[in-house]
């Protein structure tokens, strides 16, 4: 699946966006059509920890999914998201099944 990363006042590494492209990659074992994934890393200026924000849209077929994770860190933002995503995604599949 195409990530699209779009980082807001920093410049990501590397580093940073293959991990994040890495874990929205494992959402296709729980739903094979997604269209489109745009993800949004942003760092709030502020003096509080917790000032970066991952934000996710992810698009299927019919509907699309929005988390948004504010933690001390991207990778620990990307984790919450991701799990999130993933009973999202799970539930829509189930759903999907329940009709046929």
């Amino acid at each position: 699946m195409k990530v699209n990363t779009q980082s807001v006042n920093f410049v990501a590494d590397k580093k940073l966006i293959d991990f994040v492209q890495k874990k929205m990659d494992k959402l296709d074992l729980f739903y094979d059509k997604v269209i489109q994934s745009d993800v949004y890393l942003k760092v709030e200026n502020t003096s509080d920890k917790e000032n970066k924000i991952f934000e996710a849209r992810v698009s299927v077929p019919g509907d699309s999914f929005v988390v948004k994770k504010q933690c001390k860190s991207f990778e620990e933002g990307t984790d919450a998201a991701v799990a999130s995503l993933e009973r999202q995604l799970k539930k829509r599949k189930e759903k999907l099944r329940s009709y046929l």
